[in-house]
């Protein structure tokens, strides 16, 4: 897979996350900390591993909680690169159908991980 080079002198977050939403904070936190990195002028790539693969499916309907997924939504249009980890997406039934997350969501490898990480100035992992 090819990846997107990154700037020398832009500073870059990626956060990891893997835990699903709504029953941890996990997802709301990654959330602010990548809407202020952006503003702050940061790239920000997030990696959804495990449970976390949750979070970006479409046509969620939570009663008691904000929508996570319209939040992640904003963080893309913001310019966060987001990705899901093909096995986790595969083993919980996302990639059954076509196109199961919100715009601009990519399954991919792990193996994105390791160069995201080299070019990040701060890596931050949230989950169990």
């Amino acid at each position: 897979m090819h990846m997107e080079p990154q700037s020398a002198d832009k500073k870059f977050l990626t956060l990891i996350l893997t835990e699903g939403p709504y029953r941890s904070q996990h997802a709301n936190i990654a959330y602010r900390l990548a809407s202020n990195a952006l503003k702050l002028g940061y790239g920000v790539n997030i990696f959804l591993y495990m449970d976390a693969t949750h979070i970006p499916k479409k046509e969620q309907n939570p009663q008691s909680f904000p929508n996570v997924a319209n939040k992640f939504r904003k963080l893309v249009d913001a310019g966060a690169d987001i990705r899901a980890c093909i096995r986790c997406a595969t083993a919980r039934g996302h990639t059954c159908t076509p196109n199961p997350y919100i715009k601009e969501i990519r399954i991919t490898s792990v193996y994105d991980i390791p160069q995201w990480i080299k070019n990040s100035h701060k890596v931050i992992s949230l989950g169990g």
